[in-house]
């Protein structure tokens, strides 16, 4: 049997600055990833984009990785993928999966050669 892997590696752009929530030994940084590609459609082609949350654990101590994390920077993403479920107080289960960033830095930016 094949060994399945949980990991990712995304280039995108922070949509938004980074909700930190510290803790006794180690904070969180939750923030949204716009991720994009292009499709075609007919004849035209369109950038479509998605807004994916994620996360990030680290030590007290090294807290300055978060000041990466900001509101339109482009970063690389490399991580796993977690699968959240929780029930609200009406009753209704929901679901979600999170990507939790295990390392993360500036992206290379790409030329754009679709008009080329």
């Amino acid at each position: 049997m094949k060994k399945i892997e949980n990991s990712f590696s995304v280039s995108g752009f922070v949509a938004n600055n980074a909700e930190i929530r510290n803790f006794t030994t180690s904070s969180v940084a939750r923030f949204s990833l716009v991720l994009g590609r292009q499709e075609k459609v007919g004849e035209e082609t369109i950038r479509v984009s998605a807004f994916i949350g994620c996360e990030a654990w680290r030590k007290n101590e090294n807290l300055e990785d978060f000041n990466q994390i900001s509101k339109g920077a482009l970063l690389t993403v490399e991580g796993y993928f977690k699968p959240e479920e929780w029930t609200d107080k009406d009753g209704v289960k929901h679901n979600r999966v999170i990507m939790v960033a295990t390392k993360f830095y500036p992206a290379v930016d790409k030329e754009d050669t679709s008009t080329k």
